[in-house]
């Protein structure tokens, strides 16, 4: 299968995941399956709570666990490593689009995924240009139009269907 991934990157607090929001919500109702992947960065974050069912399987050993409700299921892996992004894209299967939110470091020079970095600022701009490669666009809450860059800046919040045409170039060209 031909799937696009695509980095929503930028500081805290610049409008990446409304960007993603935006993005998934525009091209879900054109019809696209969308993964989405989210980075959290919390050390000791856990899906998981205290003393629930499946927090008490995994602390008798279990290394994969799965909850099933009537509409969701969750999984949950115990896998005490960071995982590399071909194991990331590998739990998206059947998927048109596939957007990773935050990973900056994982990222940045990886020239395969384009990237829509979200900026608050001229300088957060402009250090985006030495760190991440390729950039599709920028977004987020400081339009960067007055800085005359030949990459777009699209406000994902008033001009969501901008944002998701850039990323529907990008499947149309890799299904040509």
């Amino acid at each position: 299968m031909k799937r696009v991934v695509v980095a929503v990157v930028g500081g805290k607090r610049s409008g990446k995941t409304t960007t993603v929001e935006a993005l998934i919500s525009e091209l879900a109702k054109r019809g696209y399956r969308i993964a989405a992947v989210k980075h959290i960065s919390e050390q000791d974050f856990t899906i998981d709570t205290k003393g629930k069912d499946t927090w008490r399987y995994g602390q008798a050993g279990a290394k994969t666990i799965i909850g099933i409700a009537a509409n969701e299921t969750a999984t949950i892996e115990k896998i005490g490593k960071s995982l590399t992004i071909e194991e990331i894209l590998n739990r998206c299967k059947n998927h048109d689009v596939i957007f990773l939110e935050g990973f900056k470091k994982l990222v940045s020079k990886e020239k395969t995924i384009p990237k829509i970095v979200a900026v608050k600022s001229k300088e957060e701009t402009r250090d985006a240009l030495g760190v991440f490669e390729p950039i599709l666009a920028f977004a987020g809450f400081f339009q960067t139009k007055n800085l005359k860059l030949t990459i777009p800046y699209v406000d994902a919040r008033t001009h969501p269907e901008k944002l998701a045409d850039l990323v529907e170039d990008l499947i149309k060209a890799k299904h040509a």
